[in-house]
Order: C-alpha cells, then structure tokens, then sequence
C-alpha cells in the first residue's frame, strides 16, 4: 500500500519526520506541453465569452448607461492589473495551482486555502449557472424539439466532461474552435449593430429624481455606478484561469504571460464592441432586462431577421465555450489543491491519459445537482462573483506581498507598474466585493456559509495533513529555508 503520510510545510502543525510515497506525485501527473500560447489565448477568451451575449445588460437597470459604462471602465482596469500582475506570478511560479500557489507563497497555508477555495466556489458554480442558460437556449431556438430541465443539463455535463477525459489536448482544440465562433458572430452582430446605431437610445433610461446624483446619464445616481460593478465583471468573469493551464503547457514561463495579455486584449475590444452596439442599436432601456440583449438588439419590431438568428445560435456557442473551459479551470483548481492535502487527496488521482477524471466528475455531480434543484442560473452566477472577488483581492495581495517581502526572486515577466497596478486591482477588488451585497444578499451569504464551512474543514483537519512533495508546498518551504538561512 501506498504510504500517502505527509510533511507539514512551514507554518503547518502536521508531525515532522512523515514523508509520502514515492509514486505520489506519478498517479497525479497532468499531461505536460499540450497547449501553446494560441491555444491558451482561445482558453482565456472561452471562459468569459458567454458574459459577452447574456448578464452584463441587467446593469443597465443598476446603474443606467452611464452607471453600468462607468463600472465596466473601473472592472475593465480591475482585471487588466490583476491579469498584469498574475502573468508575473505565474513566470515565478508555473504549476497548475493558480492563483492558490501565489497565495501560498505569499500569504502561508491559510491565504492559499483561502485563495483556492474562492476561485473554486467561482468555477464550480458558474458552470453550473451557464448549464441552466444552455437549456433555456436550446429550448428557445426549437432545437430538435428539447426543452430546458434536468435531462438536458444532465446531458450537457456528461458530454462535456467526458471530452475533457479523453484528454487536455482535445478539449483545448474543441475550446478554440468553439470561441472562435463564438467571437466571429460577436464581430458580426456588432457591424449589423452599428449600423441601426442611434447615440439618443443610450441614455433612454428615465433618472430616479430621489437617487443621489442622478441624471440622463446615471439615472440611478452615484450609487448606480458601484451596484453595477458586479455586471461590468462579466465582460472578464473567468480569464484569471488561464495560469491554470499551467502544467499542461509548453515553455509555461514565458506562454502564459503572453497567453494572459492577449485574452484581456481581446476581451476588452469584444467588450466596448457590445456594450455600445447592443445599447445604441435599440436603446438601453429595451434590452436592461432581456435574456438575449444582443437578439434583441436586432429585433427592433420583435420579428426575427437573418442576423439575429445567427447571433442566436452563435450565443449558444459562446455559453458551450464558457461552460466547457470553466469545467477545466475548476478541476484543475480542485486538482491542485488535493494534490497538496487541503481536500481529500483521492480527488488529484489522474488517469492513464493523465486526465484528473475525479476533479473533473465530483464538481460536476456538484454542479449539476445544484442546477437541477434550483433552476435559478442568476444566483449561482452571483454566488460565483462573490467567490471571485475574493480570489481577486487575494491573489493582487500575494503580488505585492512578494514584490515586498522577496525583490530579487527571479522573475521571468515583470508587471509594468509593479506594485502600484497589484494595489489598485486590489482596491477596486475589494469594492467590488462589498457591491455583491448590493446586487443579491442572499446570494453572498450563501457563498459565506460555504467559505465558513471549508475554513472548518481546513483548520480542524486539513492544515494538519499537507503534503510537502506538491509543487505548490514545496515552492513555499523553500522560501521559508531561504528565510532562515538568511537570519542564520
């Protein structure tokens, strides 16, 4: 029998001396130099496609035009900073914990379960929020006679985690082809878009006279702006995942912080193209609470045309992409922290095509049960944000923790602005938090008690069972032996 003991890291209370087995880390290998650059470029733009088609548009009826344009300007500088500062963080540090891995280094034991179990509640639940939106796109568009519930999320669950076991090389290659239609049909809708565009529809949302500041522009006053910041998240919602990939990717060091710029490149063009072509083609009030505002958009008599059939069904490539590399982001995550000990240690267990098929099965069976039983996409995708900006505010700490605490680790990729972009996506991290209370309480007390819940587990178990030979453990224990060499 294999012995799977564990050596506490610095800052942990296992027993000394514990050691694991040698095969350990073997039966929990991921399959290396499967993706280049391109490929994880189309990665960080599959986990956000879908906000482009459906979600940002019911911050129209937050914070109006001007509410919801300035909060995705101040979402948009949140991610790109963060992004900026990741693309350093994962050149130091190329494993497939992500953002977990920079905290741990950072921030010890306790700020990288936190840190991983945050982007976790994000991955595990938007999937499954996107899976009850794919229903209701099937059902809408007359596809072969289905209709949204529990056998077709069933379905759409085991189709697409079964690619992901076939192995990480396909399911990336169906990822890209995927968004890439996704992406063209976005480029398409806005050319039709532009040209109904009319700049009086923008701002056609009647003002609250009783909100403070209010005007044609913010007619829900000042307050608009910061309620509305959770809406502006969903142009980039997903694309920290990208340093997830990193395992699985050739020459990690230097593709992921190009991967990482690109995505945000190309998510922040796909963003002001939809934002003002959606708005100035029918008017912000008419499409602040549709389901498929870009439809909708081109629908002015309510009579489907050509272009809007296309965007249609485009949109529910863009939901399948996001739903798809979400799965991936999330198992991975699950994958890491496993490995190292801070969940069950069976869940990092690989197959023989190097698949982790019980990272990716037990969120699933999650995901799936939890779309079944509320039908009620909207607050688990609230429930997500909530977990996200955590993460965010966790992992732009990290960079500036290790900026400070270690200057002359050796760095691959440096983050322009160094400390200064870390501090403002951590300022605008932590307003976006407290701005998830003002969109859905409910939700973000739900995502509290699940924090409240893994915080028990880590700190009456989990802490104590660690596992040094992770590479995440490892790269933690060494700066500690650094640390005391240098006190010495």
């Amino acid at each position: 029998m294999t012995d799977e003991r564990t050596t506490a890291p610095p800052g942990t209370t296992a027993p000394p001396g514990a050691g694991t087995g040698d095969d350990y880390l073997e039966r929990r290998a991921l399959r290396r130099g499967s993706a280049g650059w391109l490929l994880l470029t189309g990665l960080g733009v599959a986990y956000v496609v879908s906000g482009d088609f459906s979600g940002w548009n019911f911050g129209l009826a937050e914070g109006g035009f001007g509410g919801l344009a300035v909060a995705t300007v101040l979402m948009g500088l949140m991610y790109t900073c963060m992004v900026f500062s990741l693309a350093e963080l994962s050149s130091i540090l190329p494993t497939a914990g992500g953002g977990y891995g920079f905290a741990r280094r950072a921030l010890g034991p306790w700020g990288g379960f936190l840190t991983g179990t945050a982007i976790l509640i994000e991955y595990v639940l938007a999937p499954a929020a996107i899976s009850i939106f794919i229903g209701d796109y099937v059902e809408s568009l007359g596809l072969f006679g289905l209709e949204a519930g529990w056998p077709l999320t069933l379905a759409c669950f085991a189709i697409f985690i079964g690619i992901h076991l076939w192995g990480v090389g396909e399911a990336l290659q169906f990822s890209f082809v995927v968004t890439g239609i996704a992406v063209a049909a976005l480029l398409v809708f806005a050319v039709g878009a532009f040209m109904e565009f009319d700049a009086s529809g923008l701002n056609d949302i009647k003002a609250d006279p009783d909100a403070f500041g209010s005007n044609s522009w913010l007619p829900y006053g000042i307050l608009g702006i910061w309620a509305a910041f959770p809406f502006g998240m969903w142009f980039f919602l997903g694309v920290e995942g990208v340093p997830l990939a990193a395992e699985e990717t050739r020459d990690p060091a230097r593709t992921l912080p190009k991967a990482i710029r690109w995505s945000m490149l190309i998510l922040v063009g796909l963003a002001l193209l939809t934002f003002f072509a959606s708005a100035g083609a029918r008017g912000s009030a008419a499409i602040q609470d549709a389901g498929n505002p870009l439809v909708e958009a081109l629908q002015p008599d309510g009579e489907p045309t050509a272009l809007s059939r296309i965007v249609n069904y485009a949109g529910l490539a863009g939901l399948v992409a996001s739903f798809f590399s979400l799965i991936y982001a999330g198992s991975r995550q699950l994958f890491a922290l496993s490995r190292a000990g801070y969940l069950p240690k069976s869940l990092s267990l690989t197959s023989r095509r190097k698949a982790p098929y019980l990272a990716l099965l037990v969120p699933g069976a999650i995901g799936f049960a939890l779309a079944a039983a509320s039908g009620n996409g909207a607050r688990m995708l609230n429930v997500a944000v909530f977990g996200a900006t955590i993460s965010y505010a966790l992992m732009s700490l990290s960079h500036i923790v290790l900026r400070r605490r270690e200057p002359h680790l050796e760095r691959p990729y440096r983050t322009p602005g160094g400390v200064l972009t870390s501090s403002v996506a951590l300022v605008l991290a932590c307003a976006a938090l407290v701005a998830t209370f003002l969109v859905d309480v409910t939700a973000a007390f739900i995502a509290l008690g699940v924090y409240v819940v893994a915080i028990a587990y880590f700190g009456f178990y989990s802490r104590k069972h660690l596992v040094a030979k992770a590479p995440e453990e490892e790269f933690a224990a060494l700066a500690a032996a650094e640390a005391e060499l240098e006190r010495n």
